[in-house]
């Protein structure tokens, strides 16, 4: 019986890309982009992306009647969310004052001005784009033969404040340290793009697809 992969479309985000890489690292799954909330419980692994403003996101996902269906399928199987994806899983926003899923306890807060400053005092640029390192805070399954510090794509101007250290597995700079993954239980999530991080990108894309949800 095929693997069944449903990547959840709310109508935000480059859901092609995200299925491509997903497509390439498991060709014999059977991947679903898909806004129905049956196809997405019936699946093996949940895949949850995004990219656009959170109360935009959020709005999206109430209107085609998802949240529920995300809800349980981040509860009960193999679960990967992705940049905004990652930040709906935590109970608010900064952004336009956005309560999120409250799955994860803590907040998603804009890069502070004061402090996006390089170490020669220049400026740094918000949306935070590019290639960081990513530094592997504990241990983890999706980090198998990824190498710590592996650099990773990013495109984001707010990231995940948690007051629960145990959820943190990985941290990258800009210019300060801050969390961008997080995992427990069955569930793991990440600010960095996969599908746009190529080699190192596709190996954890690959190690999702085995992992069975164990951490």
């Amino acid at each position: 019986m095929k693997l069944k992969i449903a990547v959840v479309d709310y109508g935000m985000g480059n859901l092609r890309s995200v299925s491509k890489a997903i497509e390439h690292v498991a060709p014999d799954a059977q991947v679903d982009t898909t806004s129905s909330p049956e196809v997405i419980l019936a699946a093996d692994k949940v895949v949850f992306p995004g990219q656009g403003a959170m109360r935009d996101c959020m709005a999206e996902l109430d209107s085609r009647g998802l949240r529920a269906a995300v809800k349980e399928a981040a509860a009960s199987k193999p679960f990967l969310g992705i940049c905004i994806g990652q930040q709906m899983l935590f109970a608010h926003s900064e952004e336009m004052d956005t309560a999120g899923l409250d799955i994860l306890p803590g907040n998603v807060v804009r890069f502070p001005a004061a402090k996006m400053l390089d170490s020669a005092g220049n400026r740094l640029k918000v949306p935070h784009m590019g290639w960081s390192e990513v530094w592997q805070a504990r241990p983890h399954p999706l980090w198998a033969d990824i190498a710590d510090g592996e650099r990773f794509y990013f495109v984001h101007s707010y990231f995940v404040d948690t007051p629960d250290r145990t959820l943190v597995t990985g941290e990258s700079d800009y210019p300060f340290r801050f969390t961008c993954a997080v995992g427990r239980d069955n569930l793991f999530a990440t600010q960095f793009h996969p599908e746009k991080s190529h080699t190192a990108g596709l190996q954890l894309l690959a190690n999702f697809i085995k992992w069975d949800g164990q951490a």
